[in-house]
């Protein structure tokens, strides 16, 4: 099988290519043949070397990647790959489940979280919501380009653009600026917007992070913000413009 395992066959070889990196060989081994029986194209790796060799000459659509590994460690690939403009959806997997162990994960670029043990079937459901924000969404009248000083945004690509060509965003990134683009103007709750983007487990907090890291993207000062504003006791807002 060579440095990574590959298991290609399952329900049909079409469905998404998903890179499964662990130090634990059963549990690599078990999310492998279960994703393959639900038609997920799998690679596995054992840690985070092994995964880089593969990113070398292949992307996946998703990872799915533990935290505690010898060398580099989950947070660490995450962060570093996110550096790097790889934008691709990413869960972390770790046995400390603790919400302020949540909320690291977020913030090193993460989209997902899960707190181990878990249900492979609660993985499954994940990746697949996911996969499916990337897809475009059926044409509407109300998925208009949202314009934001340089910056346009097409929430029917999910894709940011301004004069330099395209700008990277994660998945959780471009899901955040889909939900508030579809309201502009609109304040929408912490709670509103983590029942949008699946993060009411996780909280609102993880909300604010995904705020803080979108700003980065689209605001000249993050700090003092033109389009992604805060309403004090209410939410968050997307006020788009020149």
């Amino acid at each position: 099988m060579g440095e990574a395992d590959s298991e290609l066959v399952g329900n049909g070889t079409g469905g998404a290519h998903v890179l499964v990196v662990d130090d634990d060989a059963r549990l690599r081994r078990l999310l492998q043949r279960y994703l393959t029986e639900n038609g997920f194209r799998v690679t596995g790796a054992a840690d985070s070397a092994e995964a880089r060799r593969v990113l070398s000459f292949m992307m996946p659509d998703a990872m799915v990647l533990d935290v505690t590994m010898p060398g580099e460690n989950g947070m660490e690939l995450t962060q570093a790959l996110r550096q790097e403009q790889i934008d691709i959806p990413i869960v972390l997997l770790t046995a400390r489940g603790e919400a302020s162990d949540r909320i690291q994960g977020l913030e090193a670029g993460a989209d997902d979280y899960l707190g181990k043990p878990f249900e492979p079937r609660e993985l499954l459901l994940r990746l697949k919501a996911h996969l499916r924000r990337l897809a475009p969404p059926p044409p509407s009248d109300n998925l208009r380009v949202v314009r934001m000083g340089a910056l346009e945004f097409d929430p029917s690509r999910g894709a940011l653009s301004g004069p330099d060509g395209i700008v990277h965003l994660t998945g959780g990134e471009a899901a955040l600026l889909t939900v508030l683009s579809r309201r502009p103007n609109e304040t929408m709750s912490r709670e509103a917007i983590a029942a949008e983007l699946d993060m009411v487990e996780i909280g609102e907090r993880a909300v604010d992070v995904q705020v803080t890291r979108l700003r980065r993207r689209i605001e000249l000062d993050p700090r003092e913000p033109r389009f992604l504003h805060t309403v004090r006791g209410r939410g968050y807002v997307l006020k788009p413009g020149i």
